[in-house]
């Protein structure tokens, strides 16, 4: 039997207690930010950028943004001091707090062929709105009208799909949007972290198709975890738990703060349509 919201929380929570550090990952848009056709655009929603402070200043939380975003994009929108530890490109780039980064790199071939399509975009964007990132090329139609969209995303797939078949070159699906990139996907990056953490309990929360692969690497590593969908709308999904942000989502880092609290007081319970 699949336990209650509210149960599952309980379980996670009480893990907490004489446990190693908890570990938190996070993606940005639609998750800690609402989604803006510009993306410079998307500031957190309120309230969480004070929670995320108060819980970095606790000092006991691992705290690290997984997000489809180059990594440098991550600091000047959460605006926290220090900044937090990004994996970017969906994993395939890491900012360490410190500013040292490492960046997975292609094999010269695929490179090629990358850089071929990103200049042919950068001339003719089908119809979008194509974003250059370092690892792939990205196609987004979110915004355009219906019957715009799917011209875009029509065109978009007639082109990507056989590069993504020749090798080397993977497809990456989400919402209103496609890539065609190498690298680690939010999965591998999930997997990757919690391999160097300690035991403590982990969550992630995201909202996107891509964070798919995420909410599953949380539930099969051997530890306290738990995955949660932020998002308004409910869809099928792996993760345990459905949070609706603003407000649930915010309740959730409260609830984390309050859990990781040197008293041992018990949390207020978080309220979740079930």
């Amino acid at each position: 039997m699949i336990p209650e919201p509210a149960q599952r929380l309980e379980e996670f929570f009480s893990a907490f207690k004489g446990a190693a550090n908890p570990l938190l990952l996070l993606d940005y848009d639609g998750t800690l930010a609402p989604f803006r056709v510009d993306r410079f655009q998307a500031h957190p929603w309120g309230g969480v950028r004070e929670l995320l402070a108060a819980i970095q200043r606790q000092g006991r939380t691992r705290l690290v943004v997984i997000t489809g975003r180059p990594a440098q994009e991550i600091a000047p929108l959460l605006g926290l001091d220090p900044p937090l530890e990004v994996w970017g490109l969906h994993g395939a780039e890491r900012l360490f707090p410190g500013g040292r980064r490492e960046l997975e790199e292609a094999a010269p071939a695929v490179k090629m062929r990358l850089d071929e399509l990103k200049e042919s975009l950068g001339r003719d964007s089908l119809g979008g709105l194509f974003e250059d990132k370092a690892n792939g090329a990205v196609m987004h139609w979110r915004g355009l009208s219906r019957k715009k969209a799917e011209q875009v995303e029509e065109r978009t797939r007639a082109l990507f799909e056989p590069l993504a078949r020749m090798g080397g070159l993977g497809l990456l699906e989400f919402e209103a949007g496609l890539e065609l990139r190498v690298g680690r996907n939010k999965g591998e990056a999930v997997e990757a972290i919690l391999a160097e953490s300690g035991a403590g309990p982990a969550a992630f929360l995201g909202d996107d198709l891509t964070d798919e692969a995420a909410f599953r690497a949380v539930q099969r590593f051997g530890r306290p975890g738990l995955s949660l969908l932020v998002r308004r709308e409910w869809r099928e999904t792996a993760a345990e738990i459905w949070l609706q942000p603003p407000g649930e989502m915010t309740a959730f880092l409260e609830r984390w703060l309050q859990a990781c609290g040197a008293d041992g007081s018990p949390a207020n319970q978080l309220e979740l349509p079930l």
